[in-house]
């Protein structure tokens, strides 16, 4: 009888912190929009501090764990971010009138995009040999179409881009034209032809995935290929977000997309292969584990259910690709031959200049 009593009385508890996070949700909606009325930034770094803060003291005065204070709270704020994020997307008129062609817009980041543009007001069509029969706006082939759009935004896979950036080039659409692809080096030549068919065209790589909500601490990066006015109608599509906007050169974004995108594809790659390989170690690993080997496991799982053709493109047709997987297996090389020959020295010298980098990098 007490057991259940106890149980009652959790359940009336959740119930009540469900009610509060409701309350907190329709509070934070008014500061958003009192943000927006006022021409008032979204994000509100001190005011985060503060309330965390706050919540650490709170917590430790009444004898709760202020980390779990820390993470409830954290979890709000990212709540109450996204929340005033989409308001503030919603609530702007950038698209109002305009009209957007997804090529490829059935694919996962074809598809954030159509949502994330028509909650802009942007009248959004698709056309992707996926679209079912009968879909609003939406064909199997965008050769089909006069191609009379404000927008023209090509998200197929890399190799599939390359060749409507040439089709699209002796079409010469009079919009905007643009490509959300991983790499840029493979459509070099689709690019290029555009600009010469004086066309106003530039490239954008979102880094982050389909599954993305918030778009604070994401960044958007933007290759201008000579047409200002373009790249600039393409800034103004994240102009309402918190997103960071970064500028690069079609070289340089594959430089240093080799690091960013195939050395850490790669790593996680060598990880779950050589833990599959493993043998009869397999089934005794999920009954041992660490910190380390915990946090690297999540991350390699993400990597392993993504999307393989994707990863394979990133790896094999990006003309930078060779030398950070070069880098990678040089560096396991050197771990090995350290351990090798004992040499501790140059073992624990390895791990400090490792330090020092990320400490820089943070």
């Amino acid at each position: 009888m007490k057991l259940d009593r106890l149980r009652q009385r959790l359940t009336q508890i959740d119930c009540d912190l469900i009610r509060l996070a409701k309350e907190r949700h329709d509070i934070v909606a008014e500061v958003g929009a009192h943000k927006i009325a006022h021409g008032v930034p979204t994000r509100d770094y001190e005011r985060e501090r503060d309330v965390l803060k706050g919540a650490r003291e709170l917590a430790e005065s009444i004898g709760l764990d202020p980390e779990l204070a820390d993470q409830i709270m954290r979890l709000m704020i990212r709540s109450s971010l996204t929340q005033q994020e989409e308001t503030r997307v919603a609530a702007g008129t950038e698209g109002e009138g305009k009209r957007v062609l997804v090529i490829g817009g059935m694919g996962q980041m074809g598809a954030w995009l159509v949502r994330f543009l028509r909650s802009q007001g942007y009248g959004v069509e698709i056309a992707d040999p996926y679209a079912p029969a009968g879909m609003p706006d939406a064909v199997t082939d965008w050769r089909e179409l006069e191609l009379d759009h404000d927008l023209v935004i090509v998200a197929a896979p890399i190799k599939v881009t390359a060749g409507i950036l040439k089709d699209l080039a002796e079409r010469k659409p009079k919009g905007v034209v643009l490509d959300i692809g991983s790499l840029k080096t493979p459509l070099r030549e689709g690019l290029l032809a555009l600009a010469a068919a004086g066309c106003r065209v530039t490239s954008i790589h979102p880094m982050f995935g389909p599954d993305t909500r918030l778009l604070s601490g994401r960044h958007v990066i933007f290759v201008d290929l000579g047409s200002a006015e373009a790249t600039a109608e393409a800034k103004r599509l994240f102009g309402a977000t918190m997103a960071e906007q970064i500028d690069m050169s079609l070289e340089e974004h594959d430089r240093l997309i080799a690091y960013v995108l195939g050395l850490s594809h790669a790593l996680n790659l060598a990880f779950f292969t050589a833990l599959a390989e493993s043998g009869e170690l397999v089934p005794r690993l999920k009954h041992i584990s660490s910190t380390t080997f915990d946090a690297q496991l999540k991350v390699a799982s993400l990597v392993a259910y993504d999307n393989p053709h994707l990863y394979f493109e990133i790896q094999a047709l990006n003309e930078y690709g060779d030398t950070s997987l070069k880098a990678l297996r040089q560096a396991a090389e050197r771990v090995q031959a350290l351990v090798a020959t004992g040499d501790e020295q140059g073992f624990v010298a390895l791990m400090e200049a490792g330090r020092r980098y990320l400490e820089k990098k943070r």
